[in-house]
């Protein structure tokens, strides 16, 4: 029997039915978004010289396990004439004697610079996948690709999550309502239509309002303005992901509040502010003394970028342990937050490591690795100076931001506890005031100590498995 593949009622059927030449959909998560730009461009498997390039911000998040390619075999597989070619990141559509007829394209955009690599190309659909990875540079210089001799007009298909600070903010904001950030939804779905002239874009109900406003008289040049629209959709919209994985609501709203709004609600107007990542009233206690139950401990240290600040002060080095107890809490049991030297920080970090040892036992060490090679050779050094602990260099990636995400969700909950000690009041003022703050080593300490935690949790429950 022939695969029939549909789109689920709602949100989905109206982005694959939309004649909007450019159409963003999503703004939350699990709503379907990555299904619906896979079946796109299935509506015209059958069209010979039909073309398709799907687009992701980097390689892995199209060929990593669970990625974009391990998506679309779940749905093209088992197309008739549907025909892989993981080499090329490509699926071929053929047709009954076996000619190509169409294509769909894999492909990824990493710098700006990149979209030179696509000069001359004819793209009759154009997708990007999580839009608001890319730069506004890139999307339209994709535009001028954005061409076809199919028969098919050409089109622009896109998925994204809010993100507050993104150009697709500004771009969509018709669509959105700029006091509360969350989605019109009476808009949702409604056209409108643009033209840029010098990087600036020019917005109006009809083509025609656009053709008279700039004297518009030729084709080619009545052919300028595009049409948009903004399609939300949110997980409630998604029937088949419930049924499938019907934990997947308690995981949103476990999220801090920030990727709660932004993922769960749609919220595009909320970003970091002082008192959204850490509040003090959100801690669970301040112990009296260190808990006998905890399993695992980590100290980890963010270290100064260089040996003096702008005012010529010796920059902060924080050092924070951490450790998860037996019954899920967690517990900051020390914090140190210095200025000094970089040759007295390697002497502290190794009397620390001393110290913790004799009163913890086991304490796993983590250490920021800088990117380049001299931040290789300092994580290498540091290693070597600590010869006989348990120490790993680790490269941060992301903001600090959103490598803070994760131990807020805990906080938020109310799943952190402090011990009670003289570093308290600076280190709840400096989690209070993140990110806004000045400083912010303490928090980055913290948030790389929450990230050891939990990947060596992992790593543990899975190697009991």
């Amino acid at each position: 029997m022939p695969k029939i593949i549909t789109p689920q009622p709602g949100p989905q059927t109206q982005f694959l039915s939309t004649p909007a030449q450019i159409c963003i959909y999503g703004g939350a998560a699990g709503g379907g978004k990555s299904y619906g730009i896979l079946m796109s461009p299935l509506r015209y498997k059958n069209t010979p010289g039909f073309g398709c390039t799907i687009f992701r911000r980097n390689f892995n998040q199209i060929f990593a396990q669970g990625g974009l390619w391990d998506e679309s075999e779940k749905i093209y597989r088992g197309i008739n004439g549907a025909e892989p070619k993981f080499a090329r990141g490509q699926w071929w559509f053929r047709n009954r004697k076996g000619e190509i007829v169409s294509k769909v394209t894999f492909a990824h955009i990493e710098r700006d610079e990149d979209v030179h690599k696509w000069q001359g190309s004819q793209i009759c659909e154009i997708c990007f996948d999580e839009l608001t990875h890319f730069s506004e540079k890139t999307f339209f210089y994709m535009l001028s690709r954005n061409r076809s001799t199919c028969g098919v007009t050409p089109f622009v298909r896109a998925t994204c999550n809010p993100d507050a600070d993104s150009w697709v903010a500004k771009f969509i904001d018709w669509w959105i309502d700029q006091d509360t950030g969350y989605p019109i939804a009476e808009r949702s779905g409604k056209i409108r239509w643009f033209i840029r002239r010098d990087e600036t874009l020019y917005w109006a109900n009809t083509k025609e309002e656009l053709w008279e406003r700039f004297n518009l008289v030729t084709d080619e040049e009545r052919g300028e303005p595009r049409s948009v629209t903004f399609i939300m959709s949110k997980l409630s919209d998604n029937k088949e992901l419930l049924r499938i994985n019907p934990g997947y609501l308690a995981n949103l709203k476990a999220l801090s509040l920030i990727e709660r709004e932004r993922l769960l609600f749609g919220n595009w107007k909320i970003k970091a502010g002082a008192g959204l990542f850490f509040k003090r009233t959100q801690l669970g206690d301040i112990l009296k003394t260190v808990p006998q139950d905890v399993v695992q401990w980590v100290r980890c240290w963010d270290l100064a970028a260089t040996e003096k600040d702008d005012k010529g002060n010796p920059a902060y080095t924080a050092g924070v342990l951490m450790g998860k107890r037996k019954n899920g809490r967690y517990v900051v049991a020390d914090v140190i937050n210095r200025q000094m030297s970089a040759s007295d920080v390697r002497k502290l970090i190794k009397l620390t490591a001393q110290s913790d040892r004799a009163a913890y036992k086991r304490v796993r060490i983590r250490l920021p690795k800088d990117p380049g090679q001299a931040g290789k050779e300092q994580a290498e050094s540091y290693i070597k100076f600590l010869s006989g602990f348990d120490v790993t260099a680790v490269a941060e990636t992301g903001s600090k931001e959103s490598r803070a995400e994760p131990m807020a969700a805990q906080w938020q909950a109310g799943n952190f506890d402090i011990v009670y000690g003289p570093w308290n009041e600076e280190y709840l003022n400096q989690l209070e005031n993140f990110p806004e703050g000045q400083f912010k080593d303490m928090v980055d300490a913290s948030s790389n100590g929450f990230t050891e935690i939990e990947l060596r949790t992992q790593f543990n429950l899975s190697s009991m498995i």
